[in-house]
């Protein structure tokens, strides 16, 4: 049995892969199984793996079901109990998947561990040392854009970035995986938040080095796509996890918090797909109220420590 399992999710990333793949085939101290499962590419990604990477377990589905399903089907495939997830824009150092692998390994109560992600054309800057979310509804990054070496201590994040993360298989599996109905950003906040209710917690490696190119898939930064999908996802990510006490004590941060993002994308002429996103949102909470994480007692210290963190991270944010 493999160490652990590297998963790759694919969209029309031909352009990527041969960076990315070479990386991870040279990964050291470790045995690895790479699994890459293809979003229904119209590009020549799926006969560019077969030829110049045959090692590849390659899944193939039929159209593009967005990152959750693709990364559900690589981690029921895995055949080790930890997988990682990685983004095809990105280039592993040779011991990223070691590096992973004993942080994870140092504490059973570790539900991920993120890596230090890195700019792929400006490496010594940050793009990603794990995220944060506040109690005004906001998701944003660690450390992006500033220096790396001021980011070399390990600790505990809010989030692992799913683009450059490792799992335990068999938490995520017992947790439901990735919330499919996110189809795409947010559900590594989602994943992660559930996972902290349970008692778990996300650590920050930043030994496992990557570098990421960024919006390789989606494109730029703020796009119809992303605005629709981030805003959505959040109001769902709010409805799902938080209990209705808790809702109701960040109602007022988080009515304005929507109010400001609002505003900010209209000067971005992006106001209508936010409202839109927010709709978006409202529907996929009325679809899918099954998959409200159920109050329970025993879950009421992790809740506040959840509602302590939200609040400091809110004086991060605004500091």
């Amino acid at each position: 049995m493999s160490d652990v399992t590297i998963v790759i999710p694919n969209y029309n990333g031909a352009a990527y892969l041969e960076a990315c793949l070479r990386s991870v085939f040279e990964q050291t101290g470790v045995l690895l199984e790479v699994i890459v499962v293809d979003n229904g590419s119209s590009d020549k990604s799926r006969d560019y793996i077969r030829e110049h990477f045959p090692k590849c377990r390659l899944i193939c589905l039929d159209q593009n079901y967005g990152f959750c399903r693709a990364v559900n089907e690589g981690i029921k495939r895995a055949e080790s109990p930890y997988v990682i997830l990685l983004n095809n824009d990105t280039e592993v150092r040779p011991d990223f998947a070691g590096q992973l692998l004993e942080a994870i390994r140092a504490d059973s109560r570790r539900f991920s561990c993120g890596a230090k992600m890195l700019r792929f054309q400006e490496r010594d800057l940050v793009d990603n040392a794990g995220d944060y979310y506040c109690a005004l509804g906001y998701a944003f990054t660690r450390g992006r854009g500033k220096p790396a070496g001021q980011y070399d201590k390990g600790c505990r994040i809010f989030s692992s970035c799913a683009g450059a993360a490792i799992y335990r298989k068999d938490l995520v599996e017992q947790l439901g995986g990735f919330d499919e109905a996110h189809f795409a950003y947010l559900e590594d906040l989602d994943l992660s938040y559930r996972a902290k209710i349970h008692g778990y917690y996300h650590w920050y490696a930043p030994k496992a080095e990557v570098f990421h190119v960024g919006s390789a898939t989606s494109g730029s930064r703020y796009n119809h796509f992303k605005v629709l999908h981030s805003a959505g996802n959040n109001v769902y990510l709010i409805y799902k996890n938080m209990p209705f006490l808790q809702m109701l004590l960040n109602a007022p941060l988080l009515l304005a918090g929507f109010f400001i993002k609002y505003l900010f994308f209209v000067r971005k002429g992006l106001g209508r797909d936010y409202l839109e996103g927010l709709i978006r949102g409202i529907r996929l909470c009325r679809e899918h109220p099954g998959k409200k994480v159920p109050f329970q007692m025993g879950h009421v210290p992790a809740y506040v420590k959840i509602q302590l963190e939200l609040w400091k991270n809110l004086s991060i944010l605004l500091l």
